[in-house]
């Protein structure tokens, strides 16, 4: 089995063909903006209202930071409280706009009326957010356009109680809401990263919080996978030597052993996108080679790639479900390599050099389909990549210490990894629109991060 240790140990790097525009260059500290020249206030100014509800606070203190996360505003700071919130309306003030869901109902239309728009545009703010209680147990988000002097939209919604396994979510997706509300985007707030820890796998939430055990405590774990509708992960589990696949529902946590695994070392998961189909690796004495199972159906095992004593592993599936791509050491060093799903049309994907770059591993392709992101050796050290699928073109992300297993946020813009920057092995997100890098988790030992999908409304916090 030595070609298989060698197949799942390599998880190594190489140089790039060209810098990043936001590659990272210096010491990192908690939040800095890396790599990059970056002028403040090009970014719109955004302002979360203080609460006059002490059961609201929590709610806008995540709500601020999901905000802040996004990177997508320049987050203001209100001097002097909350004095200035109910100031009146300057004379000429737009009256609230529509175009929002559930717009003038509740507290939240009555306190638009009240906001001075003038002053908080001295203030640098474009959005101006207001959080409400309303009747009826329910939420009032208000997002106000301070530029037009009115409201943007409102939404409501009904929290859960504060201990609730399900509070954070819904906050989460309020955040979103009013991400969409403001710039008509899709947030990466209502989230959660699958990681390795010490043999089993956990679900943080993308601000960090909420860590939660969810593989069996009894069994080894690794390579965790969502399914793109964000109902299901998989993984794989070390059973009497060998490697089985579970598929696991997240509100419930019910699981279930995909069927023909757990007989070879099966790893690496990845689900296709339409949810029918698992892609992956499975290991012999002859090599590592990828296969295909229906999982749904328990049926039709198909072989993708034939070995013949060297590996390819850890596929990963375009968003249109029509090309995977996977790791292969047929060409000596682990190189990242492309086919049709079907398993024809197999050729190298990502460039590279004998003698100027590494090995390279863990490809994972972007949600809007255009790049490929993976780590590659470096002069003996681990950096993560992106490769352009349309021009073939790698750029490399990272230079700060040893960095790997990169996994892409549904935005296409976040990216978490492992780093050991800091000393010690630990997971952290990069904004590679403006290379603004901060940590998930500060334990060390994390490994194979696996970012979700959007979750759904009726995803448990508590998988």
């Amino acid at each position: 089995m030595r070609r298989l240790l060698f197949g799942l140990a390599a998880l190594a790097v190489g140089p790039s063909v060209r810098p990043a525009g936001a590659q990272d260059t210096s010491a990192i500290d908690r939040g800095v903006r890396i790599g990059i020249v970056y002028r403040p206030g090009v970014r719109p100014g955004m302002v979360v209202l203080p609460v006059h509800s002490p059961a609201l606070d929590s709610v806008r203190t995540i709500m601020s930071r999901d905000l802040d996360y996004s990177d997508r505003f320049e987050l203001i700071t209100l001097p002097g409280g909350d004095s200035i919130r109910v100031t009146a309306v300057a004379p000429g003030a737009r009256p609230p706009a529509a175009g929002g869901t559930g717009r003038g109902t509740g507290g939240g239309a009555a306190a638009a009326t009240t906001l001075n728009y003038p002053l908080y545009q001295a203030l640098g703010a474009d959005f101006a957010v207001a959080v409400t209680p309303a009747p009826g147990d329910s939420t009032v988000v208000t997002v106000h356009d301070v530029a037009a002097g009115g409201v943007r939209r409102e939404v409501r919604a009904r929290l859960p109680a504060l201990k609730d396994p399900g509070f954070r979510l819904v906050v989460h997706q309020l955040a979103d809401r009013v991400l969409d509300a403001a710039l008509g985007v899709g947030g990466t707030a209502a989230t959660r990263v699958l990681f390795v820890m010490e043999g089993k796998v956990y679900s943080i939430d993308q601000d960090g919080a909420d860590q939660t055990l969810v593989s069996s405590s009894d069994h080894q774990a690794m390579s965790p996978a969502w399914a793109g509708d964000g109902r299901r992960f998989s993984y794989m589990e070390f059973w009497q030597g060998h490697g089985r696949l579970f598929v696991q529902e997240v509100g419930s946590g019910k699981r279930a052993p995909v069927a023909t695994t757990g007989q070879a070392l099966d790893f690496t998961p990845a689900f296709s996108p339409d949810g029918k189909t698992l892609a992956f690796s499975r290991a012999t004495e002859e090599g590592t080679d990828l296969y295909t199972v229906n999982f749904k159906d328990g049926c039709c095992l198909q072989r993708l790639t034939v070995g013949r004593f060297y590996d390819n592993l850890s596929p990963t599936y375009s968003p249109d479900g029509q090309r995977i791509a996977f790791v292969s050491t047929r060409a000596g060093l682990p190189q990242i390599y492309a086919m049709a799903a079907d398993g024809t049309d197999q050729q190298l994907f990502a460039p590279f050099d004998y003698g100027a770059t590494g090995s390279s591993n863990a490809p994972e392709w972007s949600p809007d389909g255009q790049t490929v992101a993976f780590h590659r050796d470096v002069g003996g050290t681990l950096q993560v990549f992106v490769l352009d699928v349309r021009t073939r073109a790698v750029r490399q992300l990272t230079s700060v210490g040893r960095n790997e297993d990169p996994t892409w946020a549904p935005d296409s813009r976040h990216m978490a990894f492992v780093s050991d920057r800091s000393g010690y092995r630990q997971l952290w997100i990069i904004d590679v629109e403006t290379g603004r890098i901060r940590p998930l988790l500060q334990k060390s030992g994390a490994r194979l991060p696996a970012w979700s999908p959007r979750l759904p409304e009726t995803a448990s916090s508590t998988p």
